[in-house]
């Protein structure tokens, strides 16, 4: 079963591990992710939730919900999160994971964060199993993209 909580420092252990080449190309590692977080609120930008995914009450994943003003690129919604830097512990893929953590994201930012009424996420286009993750879990692609640094972007959506 896999559940979601706030990141707690004891969690980063099981959460430093090592994505392959193709994966780090399109994510950050959870390590990378909390250093921008630390940097961010040095800047008095508290608006960035790091989140730990576990499967059978073991650490097996990461991604941060970010409130702040980078989700104004994807959406014009002020009430919407972006889902940034998900990943999966290499040891755990294939299971499911990503594909639960998916569903189960919406009701946590429901129970948590009452006031966020969509989900917004941008995935590189070369990144096929990822955008079908997000398709399968009910996110929209309604032909939107970006330039990035890693090459174009779909941009997706789901209204909470």
């Amino acid at each position: 079963m896999t559940h979601l909580q706030f990141y707690k420092p004891e969690d980063f252990p099981e959460l430093d591990y090592v994505l392959d080449d193709i994966q780090s190309q399109y994510t950050a590692t959870a390590k990378q992710s909390l250093e921008k977080i630390e940097e961010r609120n040095q800047n008095e930008d508290f608006f960035a939730y790091p989140i730990t995914i576990f499967h059978d009450e073991k650490v097996a994943g990461f991604f941060v919900l970010d409130f702040g003003d980078d989700k104004l690129e994807l959406t014009e919604n002020p009430d919407s999160v972006l889902i940034r830097s998900l990943s999966v512990n290499p040891d755990f893929q294939g299971k499911g994971i990503g594909k639960s953590a998916m569903i189960e994201v919406d009701h946590f930012i429901k129970e948590h964060f009452s006031d966020c009424n969509e989900i917004v996420l941008a995935v590189n286009e070369q990144n096929t199993s990822a955008f079908q993750l997000y398709k399968n879990t009910g996110y929209i692609f309604d032909g939107k993209t970006r330039d990035w640094r890693n090459g174009l972007q779909y941009l997706m959506y789901k209204k909470l």
